[in-house]
């Protein structure tokens, strides 16, 4: 049974940093392709980040240059390191498996003085 498990979100000051991890079991996720999501209420899930199979990431214009992808294989887990966090960045975060369509819970990001 495949699960992704996120973790890390909490309460920032704007021009803060955080740093969420998803945690996968029964899939590797050297083998697979993996995107973070993030929905406001009453907005739609939005697209984020992904990152490859092969390593590559790719990344949404409003988080470019700030959020990084990254992996960490013999731990089988994603992070996504947020750097100068806005207010608009405030969110529930996702992680996905693309390929299984299927979602971790999420975990909240506040960012807020």
């Amino acid at each position: 049974q495949v699960q992704l498990v996120e973790s890390g979100g909490g309460l920032v000051q704007p021009g803060g940093s955080l740093r969420l991890s998803c945690a996968v079991s029964g899939l590797r996720v050297s083998i697979a392709d993996i995107g973070w999501y993030r929905q406001v209420p009453g907005n739609q899930r939005e697209w984020v980040t992904t990152m490859s199979s092969g390593g590559a990431t790719y990344y949404a214009d409003s988080v470019k240059g700030r959020f990084t992808a990254s992996r960490d294989n013999a731990k089988n887990t994603l992070y996504l390191q947020m750097n100068s966090l806005t207010p608009e960045d405030t969110a529930v975060y996702y992680c996905k498996s693309i390929l299984l369509n299927l979602w971790g819970q999420g975990t909240q990001v506040t960012v807020s003085s």
